[in-house]
């Protein structure tokens, strides 16, 4: 489990490195890139950054849901593909993101920390279970449920992480 944890969290961090030429594969034609460019709403950083901060809340809640579903069948292992389909979706929408935005770099870096908070909240919920992790019963083992907690800490704080740079970030010119 753990080296399935440690290839996610490299295989994330490839992708950070490789985000330029990503963002360069989308092409300017996509729907969502022309909707949120053209909205006025998108252009105010606390609009935005609480749009991605919903977006990021609502693909960890239907990805919870989708793996909660899982539980009631015995297929095993389908539930690391929902998962890394999760990633991918999440990434493909903070590019999507990024494309779309149009201001000043220090409204970007707003709008990425306010959309981004959502997995910095996680972080700091995990941790405090962490902390206050407590057996249900006199004898009971909390050892994996730390574990658990742990791994659950490094993916929300990887999270955070990502989406805070492919969102706050770029390289490119900006208008005002």
């Amino acid at each position: 489990m753990t080296f399935i944890l440690l290839i996610g969290v490299l295989g994330v961090l490839v992708v950070m490195l490789l985000k330029r030429p990503i963002l360069g594969r989308l092409g300017g034609d996509n729907n969502l890139v022309d909707y949120l460019g053209k909205a006025k709403w998108f252009h105010n950083y606390w609009l935005a950054g609480i749009f991605l901060f919903i977006m990021n809340t609502a693909l960890f809640l239907i990805t919870g849901f989708i793996l909660y579903l899982l539980t009631l069948f015995l297929i095993p292992f389908v539930h690391l593909f929902v998962m890394l389909l999760a990633v991918i979706g999440s990434i493909l929408i903070w590019l999507l993101i990024n494309k779309a935005w149009r201001g000043t770099r220090s409204n970007r870096l707003k709008m990425g920390l306010i959309g981004s908070s959502f997995y910095f909240f996680l972080t700091i919920i995990f941790i405090y279970k962490l902390v206050t992790l407590k057996p249900a019963y006199p004898g009971e083992d909390t050892f994996m449920a730390a574990i658990g907690l742990i791994f659950a800490i490094v993916v929300a704080a990887v999270a955070f992480t990502a989406c805070f740079a492919f969102t706050g970030f770029s390289k490119k010119e900006e208008n005002m």
